[in-house]
């Protein structure tokens, strides 16, 4: 493979810190070696970041003949790349645009120091928040990857995630060569997806329902007019080379662009209002969206007064609502703003999450408990629940709605549950 030397560009860590964007949910195929290199295949070449106080460096790595004929590297039959290699020959640095690449994904352009001052000043938790977590940006990201990747989100964890879109370019991506023994294929385009079988071959490949979407939704994106889900992009954040324009009007909703893109992408398999959301936000460059979760719920509830009369539960109107309160809040880059809130209220969850383990499994020991669990993921959270119910016990109420569900075809008549919280009391035994 052809790698290209180290280079650097002034970037402070509260304009970018890369440890915190490429982690939080955004982007699923950053991987990070023992020296604190982040690596991802992108337009063909594997992009290589890592970071100081001062400078974030990249570096990229270009397939050769070599590496995509090799025999000592075990590779799946693969597709051409679905990008033109941007450097040819010797003088590879007269033709190499990964310095425009990395510009435009990472977003460097707007001043992210400036933007949460603007913030902060129309909202005062942002302002207690958002200071511990700066640098965090929005990128711009393929649609497609995008796309696929939040279809992928749906009732699922960034590991599992992780796992999935890398499944995907193994399998269906063009094979661009290895890295420090890893691995490395593009991420596979919607044709590469709508042929025969990719539904039966991602079930076996642990994707359960979301193969059928992906299938399907690849098949729809073919379907399409060349550069259609593009063509949704907006025109503020065009793709990488092409100029960029007015979004249009700004309206308390979103401009009408975003709308139109929301409405869009809710007519493909397996998205509902969030995915759609989250890729008009992280993969179309729509600003404004705002992509409502349950934590991103929690966080309305908590600190925004929702969770109480017509907004008591999460409701489309109410989805919309809380949309509305933060477009109102932080305008057209409210979506990002949000996001800044729920990395810093996940890192807080995380660090909830620890002490209070640390104080079962010291209780544990105290009680003559006898081994060592070794837990994953899932049941950190299961025992983070566990403690949580030795102090508040939680009463549902079961409420019918008809509501679009991201995992389920249409429209269907589904249970949402509404918690709400009562402090448990102990009888006293006289």
């Amino acid at each position: 493979m052809g790698a290209l030397d180290w280079h650097k560009i002034p970037s402070s860590l509260s304009e970018l810190c890369i440890n915190t964007t490429l982690r939080c949910g955004q982007s699923f195929r950053w991987r990070k070696n023992d020296a604190g290199v982040w690596s991802t295949s992108l337009h063909n070449r594997i992009l290589s970041l890592h970071q100081d106080s001062e400078y974030l460096y990249y570096r990229a790595t270009f397939p050769s003949p070599s590496s995509q004929t090799s025999t000592t590297t075990p590779v799946l039959p693969t597709p051409p790349a679905s990008h033109a290699p941007s450097v040819a020959g010797a003088d590879q640095s007269d033709t190499d645009d990964t310095p425009a690449l990395v510009h435009h994904y990472l977003n460097l352009s707007p001043n992210l120091t400036a933007l949460y001052t603007q913030w902060s000043a129309a909202d005062a938790n942002f302002a207690k928040k958002a200071p511990k977590f700066t640098g965090v940006r929005i990128l711009r990201q393929d649609s497609w990857e995008a796309l696929v990747g939040f279809i992928c989100s749906s009732n699922n964890n960034i590991a599992r995630i992780s796992q999935m879109m890398h499944k995907l370019c193994l399998h269906y991506g063009p094979f661009l060569g290895t890295l420090d023994g890893e691995v490395y294929h593009d991420f596979p385009q919607p044709r590469d997806l709508a042929k025969d079988g990719v539904e039966a071959n991602l079930r076996a490949l642990g994707f359960g329902y979301r193969a059928k979407y992906i299938w399907k939704t690849a098949c729809m994106v073919v379907e399409r007019e060349e550069g259609w889900l593009d063509s949704l992009r907006n025109p503020e954040a065009p793709v990488l080379g092409v100029p960029a324009a007015e979004g249009g009007e700004w309206k308390a909703q979103g401009r009408d662009g975003y709308r139109a893109a929301h409405e869009a992408l809710i007519a493909l398999q397996g998205v509902g209002p969030k995915v759609a959301d989250c890729v008009c936000l992280m993969g179309l460059g729509w600003g404004e969206a705002v992509p409502v979760d349950t934590h991103v719920w929690q966080i309305a509830q908590r600190d925004y007064k929702f969770g109480r009369g017509k907004h008591a539960s999460l409701t489309k109107a109410t989805y919309d609502a809380v949309g509305d309160k933060f477009r109102s809040l932080w305008g057209k880059e409210a979506g990002w703003a949000h996001s800044v809130l729920f990395t810093a209220d996940l890192r807080a969850f995380s660090e909830r999450l620890v002490a209070k383990i640390e104080v079962v499994e010291k209780k544990e020991k105290e009680e003559g408990v006898v081994g060592k669990k070794e837990e994953d993921e899932e049941d950190a959270k299961v025992k983070e629940e566990e403690v949580e119910e030795e102090v508040v016990a939680k009463v549902e109420k079961v409420v019918k709605k008809r509501i679009k569900r991201e995992d389920e075809d249409g429209e269907k008549d589904v249970l949402a549950i509404e918690g709400t919280v009562r402090r448990s009391k102990r009888a006293r035994n006289n």
